[in-house]
């Protein structure tokens, strides 16, 4: 039997506001899943590191011009990006509130940070549903400012697209 990819193309919102990423640098796709905004990103011509705990996630993004894709536990006690720096930050569909000032902490001067994920009334719609990977309203915000970030653009409430679902997004730069 042949499995047949299904290629879900990038956020709206991503696709809006990569435009704000520096041209120099990397950006980094944090739980990229199959890696369609890493696709997308690399071919914007950025550089971008992607990374999932999935290692069939990762591999199928070996091989890809200007990504470099590397499986990792992002929930390990330790966080395994500790040092680095990107000009670019992008996190759709996924919360990890233990590390999350640990990501904002590596957005470099300059760089831009689109973030994109469920937040409570979500479980209405379907997973996820437990509050613990569901934002609070403003949560996104909140984060950002306590980070020193200044905010682009900030939507939080329904969406219907790519299936209804409850979600929070901003796009903040550090200046």
């Amino acid at each position: 039997m042949n499995e047949i990819l299904t290629i879900i193309p990038p956020s709206p919102w991503v696709m809006r506001y990569s435009e704000c990423i520096p041209a120099v640098g990397g950006v980094l796709d944090l739980a990229c899943g199959n890696g369609r905004h890493a696709r997308f990103l690399a071919g914007k011509g950025y550089a971008v590191y992607a990374v999932d705990h999935d290692p069939a996630a990762i591999a199928s993004l070996h091989g890809q011009e200007r990504i470099d894709a590397v499986q990792l536990d992002l929930e390990a006690e330790d966080w395994p990006l500790a040092g680095r720096h990107f000009t670019g930050i992008v996190v759709t569909n996924y919360l990890w509130r233990p590390h999350l000032t640990d990501v904002l902490a590596m957005l470099a001067p300059g760089g831009v940070l689109i973030y994109e994920t469920f937040m409570l009334g979500n479980e209405a719609y379907g997973k996820p549903s437990n509050p613990e990977f569901l934002l609070r309203p403003g949560e996104l915000r909140e984060f950002a400012a306590a980070a020193g970030l200044r905010e682009i653009a900030f939507e939080e409430g329904f969406s219907a697209n790519p299936k209804p679902a409850i979600r929070q997004a901003i796009c903040a730069v550090r200046d």
